[in-house]
């Protein structure tokens, strides 16, 4: 699985105007189910974002994670992580996860934070979402399990 991870101050996602889920502070997580990966993929995936210290501590530095500081999670897919620009100007797509794996896995994840202890809302897969974001920091941070 890939993520890209953005601390924020506030997130929401939108699908025909209407508010799916949003939050305060914590992490805007982008998730790309990917071809082949393993069964526990959203688990771990889930579980190093949780853990991942990107949250200031009292002398500002980057020693906090999301569980520690009581933060929430929006977990939004987005196939177009698996974007590969290597060939050409037209991004090719074909290491995602089909829909029919992707869906799954991408609840799998969200679900996973949830069972973490994490506040966690979401969008809705496969659908045209319309997501807003107040970057804090800016944080950004791309994790991929593959790796």
């Amino acid at each position: 699985m890939r993520a890209l991870v953005q601390r924020v101050s506030e997130a929401a996602v939108r699908v025909d105007g209407a508010v799916l889920g949003e939050i305060g502070p914590g992490l805007l997580i982008l998730v790309c189910a990917m071809q082949d990966d393993p069964a526990d993929a959203p688990a771990e995936l889930a579980a190093k974002i949780a853990k991942l210290r990107i949250f200031a501590d009292n002398d500002g530095k980057m020693n906090r994670s999301l569980s520690d500081t009581g933060g929430a999670a929006l977990v939004v897919s987005q196939f177009t992580l698996a974007a590969d620009t290597s060939c050409g100007n037209r991004p090719g797509f074909s290491t995602a996860a089909p829909p029919s794996e992707g869906a799954p896995a991408y609840e799998a994840f969200a679900d996973a934070m949830a069972k973490l202890g994490i506040p966690t809302a979401r969008g809705k897969f496969g659908a045209d979402m319309k997501v807003s974001l107040v970057n804090d920091g800016p944080v950004t941070i791309w994790i991929d399990t593959a790796v």
